[in-house]
């Protein structure tokens, strides 16, 4: 083996051992979240595989389940702006209320705030080679998205979450 060769291979090594350390050696800017939001995940609904899959719709299983992603700008919710609240699809928990719910152009429902900071639970999430704050019913264990620090004031936190994942309850007019 030449020494060019030699050097190239030990190269491409350090590198993509250095790649694979980032996101374990940078500052979390979201750690202060993850403490002040929700609880450690113990859910209370337990269901198996098959049983959610008879509930729930093929999309709803695939965003809820195994932690997919509706396409932006393609959900029930992404520009709905009705007054009331928003409950986990899986397990009718009230998760987001329509006061909180911003438009923030990224194509999926955003709010600033939670509903009940108990019904949530977050969770570092590193797939896909990026560090990010998984948003979860604290029911059910449902995947509802993901919690970005650009958000609004009051809270600067934005909950970007599939329509697929939550259903709209209306708040009734008093007469």
């Amino acid at each position: 083996m030449t020494k060019q060769l030699r050097f190239i291979i030990i190269s491409s090594i350090i590198v993509n051992f250095i790649i694979t350390l980032i996101p374990f050696m940078q500052e979390k800017k979201s750690d202060k979240l993850i403490e002040m939001k929700g609880e450690a995940m113990t859910s209370k609904v337990v269901k198996s595989e098959k049983e959610w899959k008879e509930i729930l719709t093929d999309d709803q299983y695939h965003v809820l389940r195994e932690k997919g992603t509706e396409r932006p700008f393609t959900g029930q919710y992404w520009n709905f702006a009705e007054k009331g609240s928003f409950k986990c699809a899986a397990c009718d928990q009230v998760l987001f209320n329509s006061d909180t719910k911003f438009d923030a152009g990224c194509g999926w429902p955003s709010f600033y705030d939670v509903a009940n900071n108990k019904n949530v639970t977050l969770k570092d999430d590193f797939s896909f080679g990026m560090h990010r704050i998984e948003v979860m019913c604290s029911n059910c264990g449902g995947h509802l998205g993901h919690l970005f620090d650009d958000g609004p004031k009051p809270t600067g936190q934005r909950y970007c979450i599939n329509s697929v994942s939550i259903k709209f309850e209306k708040i009734e007019k008093e007469k």
